[in-house]
Order: C-alpha cells, then sequence, then structure tokens
C-alpha cells in the first residue's frame, strides 16, 4: 500500500461520528501539565454528550486515582472522560509478577505504584529487580546523570520494569526526560527492560476492559479511534493494534522541533486516518 499523508481536519467531529469509543491521550492532548487545553476538553464532553465512551489512556507512571487528581487540580472537567487507564495500573501487573526486592528508580509521588503488591524496596545494592517511573527529580537532574547508576545494575543483571515508555514531556514551557529514556539508555548497554505501557498491548487491553465497565458492553477495535501526539507511542501503539488513528500534531509531537512529522510516520510505515493540529 503507498504511504499517504493523512488528511488534516479542522474538528474531531469530522471523523468522530465513525466511532462509539474514543482512546485519548492526555499529556500533550488534554493539557501539557500545567494547565489544560479548554478546547479539547470541550471536544470530549461533546463526544460524550453524543453518546460515545471516552477513556484516556496515558502513559503515566501513577495510578489512575492519582491522575484524576492530578487533572483536577490544574482545572480539567471529570466531565471530559468515562475512564482513565495509565501504564502505571498495567505496570503494576508486571511489579506483582517479578522478584519481591524492588529498587525504585524516580520520584517519592510515584511510591503508591507498589501499594499493595507485596514488594519491598531495597538498595541498588540489593535489588533483584529496578522499577522506573522517571528521573528521581527531573527539575535538576538530566539523563547524563544516571550512567553510573545504570552501570551498576547492569553489572548485576538486574531487569528493569519502566512504567512510563514517554522518553520527554512538555511540563509548561518546558522539556523534561521520562523514564522511557532512562529504560532506552539501560537497554543499550544491554540491560533487560520490561514495558506495560503505550505502545505495548497491556494498556490497550486494560483501556477496551475499561471501556466496557463504563458502557457496559463490549467494544470491537473497528469501533474506536485513537488520539494522540506521540509518533513512537500513540500511533504506533494504535497502528500495532488495527485501532484507527488521529494524529495530533501540536501537542508533544511538536517536540521533534522542526523535523517533518510526517516524515517520521511514512519512515516507521505508521498511517493515522487524519491529522489536526490541536484537539478541538
Amino acid at each position: 500500500m503507498t504511504w499517504q499523508t493523512p488528511p488534516f481536519i479542522d474538528s474531531l467531529d469530522e471523523v468522530s461520528g465513525a466511532y462509539s469509543l474514543l482512546l485519548c491521550d492526555v499529556w500533550g492532548v488534554v493539557h501539557n501539565g500545567v494547565r489544560p487545553y479548554e478546547r479539547a476538553c470541550k471536544a470530549l464532553v461533546r463526544e460524550r454528550q453524543a453518546g460515545r465512551t471516552v477513556v484516556l489512556i496515558t502513559n503515566s507512571p501513577r495510578r489512575a486515582d492519582a491522575v484524576a487528581e492530578q487533572m483536577a487540580q490544574i482545572g480539567v472537567s471529570a466531565d471530559a472522560w468515562d475512564a482513565i487507564v495509565t501504564s502505571g495500573d498495567a505496570t503494576r501487573r508486571l511489579i506483582a509478577e517479578g522478584p519481591r526486592g524492588v529498587f525504585h528508580i524516580g520520584t517519592e509521588a510515584e511510591l503508591h505504584l507498589y501499594e499493595g503488591l507485596g514488594v519491598e524496596r531495597v538498595s541498588k545494592g540489593e535489588a533483584e529487580a529496578a522499577v522506573c517511573t522517571g528521573l528521581f527529580d527531573d527539575e535538576h537532574e538530566d539523563l547524563n546523570e544516571y550512567d553510573g547508576l545504570l552501570r551498576e545494575l547492569l553489572a548485576r543483571n538486574v531487569p528493569m520494569v519502566c512504567a512510563n515508555p514517554d522518553l520527554k514531556v512538555r511540563r509548561g514551557d518546558r522539556i523534561v526526560p521520562c523514564a522511557g529514556a532512562v529504560a532506552k539508555a539501560y537497554e543499550a548497554m544491554g540491560g533487560e527492560v520490561r514495558v506495560a505501557g503505550k505502545p505495548h498491548a497491556p494498556i490497550y487491553d486494560a483501556a477496551f476492559d475499561a471501556a466496557g465497565n463504563a458502557a457496559g458492553r463490549i467494544f470491537a477495535k473497528n469501533e474506536a479511534l485513537a488520539i494522540g501526539d506521540g509518533i513512537p507511542t500513540d500511533v504506533k501503539g494504535a497502528v500495532d493494534q488495527a485501532i484507527d488513528c488521529l494524529f495530533i500534531t501540536g501537542g508533544d509531537a511538536g517536540i521533534e522541533g522542526d523535523a517533518d512529522l510526517f516524515a517520521l510516520l511514512r519512515a516507521a510505515d505508521l498511517r493515522p486516518v487524519a491529522s489536526m493540529t490541536h484537539l478541538v
């Protein structure tokens, strides 16, 4: 099939009528970590009023209730979604299936990820596994400072569970590295990494389960439209799962700077059904 640039649309309702379920990314589409995108939120509210089910599907390493609380704090209306599915929730299953002694790489805000799993947080020298939710302090650190730590873990063949596959994210006017960047560096060294978030199947399975619980029925994949701004996560995940995708070019996709985003899609043979700058 010849690759074609996805048609550009001005409004979500130009395509949404063909679907019963919207799987919408959060960071970069619904908000930027500091404030909501009001027109995006209104668009999702309108879709729910039209009878469609909206599941927010995010690579946040936090659990769904923590993400809901964060969105409420910055002003995202709870009327914009029926359910939330996070990489953190999907990752909990990987943690539960792994060894008991884990070393946490990330902030204390994500420690709730371990609640009820029966694991013990240990030092890096005692760790049987590492769980990465991000940098310890992404306000002041950068990835270069993690080389020594990763080499220590690698020397002991410690596997890593990555709770957020995103490489970087826009927080207000700043770009900060995510857990995916740490995991990518560890994997490049030869370390073992396990991931559950986008673009991997477990988080999509969880999203369809959440949609079914919210709507009281089972959804087929051809009823769903995934909305997202991440090429290696949102777009690839949707395409790999045979789900139609609406590509948002003005969110975290814009982190690519002057890169031709459609050239990146073409090179990866990823075909969104449509694109728009911002969700409106």
